[in-house]
């Protein structure tokens, strides 16, 4: 005898529905809001850092050489590493961006958004999309899955085409190298599963200053615009 689990079936189809509305307002509300703030830089890291942290304090500093370069920060909105790229934002003077989800963790919206500046998702895909389509560069600290999430999805997206490529900084050598040298041998020369010139997509940095720098290059041969 076959066993059904379609119990349930109809009620979920009608939900999922329903949930469309849900996710269009989403979308609608994030495109007009993110469309009203300029060029940004995302700044993405750990939720568990705390001030007085190797990496926090640098990414206070990062964000405040992003912001001299003329471009606002955004962040997840959250506590650790998104509050201190929020923190060196608005230190220098510049946009500060929070892209806020609720999870049972962690997640709480830190004190240094931008007021007007703070947006709410339910949904982890539509927040994405707004970090991709709205950010000139992706600045990627020490974190977790999350953070490899949003890494990885962006290499996949500018390898694939479906977006412009934009620069992808890694930030912290100590913390990346082994990594990096993970996907060079094991994806690259051992199984071929990626090109050797996807790994120029990533660049690793020490400094606020070299992070700078690249920003400076890039959109010296680049425009500025949404990536899609």
């Amino acid at each position: 005898m076959v066993t059904k689990h379609y119990k349930n079936w109809n009620e979920i189809k009608t939900n999922d529905s329903w949930a469309l509305f849900k996710i269009m307002s989403e979308f609608v509300h994030g495109y007009e809001r993110m469309s009203e703030i300029g060029p940004c830089v995302s700044v993405f890291g750990s939720a568990r850092m705390k001030p007085g942290d190797k990496y926090y304090e640098l990414t206070v500093k990062v964000s405040e050489k992003i912001v001299e370069k003329g471009f606002g920060v955004i962040t997840g909105g959250g506590p650790g590493i998104m509050e201190a790229g929020n923190k060196g934002a608005h230190q220098g003077g510049g946009t500060s961006v929070g892209l806020n989800i609720d999870l049972p963790f962690e997640q709480h919206d830190n004190p240094y958004i931008d007021k007007d500046k703070s947006l709410d998702f339910d949904y982890f895909f539509v927040r994405k999309v707004m970090f991709v389509k709205y950010s000139q560069g992706f600045v990627v600290m020490p974190g977790g899955f999350g953070t490899l999430d949003e890494l990885f999805e962006a290499i996949t997206l500018i390898q694939t085409r479906k977006i412009d490529k934009f620069p992808i900084i890694l930030v912290g050598k100590d913390y990346w190298s082994g990594l990096l040298d993970w996907i060079k041998k094991t994806l690259s020369d051992d199984y071929a599963t990626i090109n050797p010139e996807d790994l120029d997509l990533i660049q690793l940095v020490d400094s606020e200053e070299e992070v700078a720098e690249i920003l400076d290059q890039f959109y010296d041969k680049f425009d500025l615009s949404p990536n899609f």
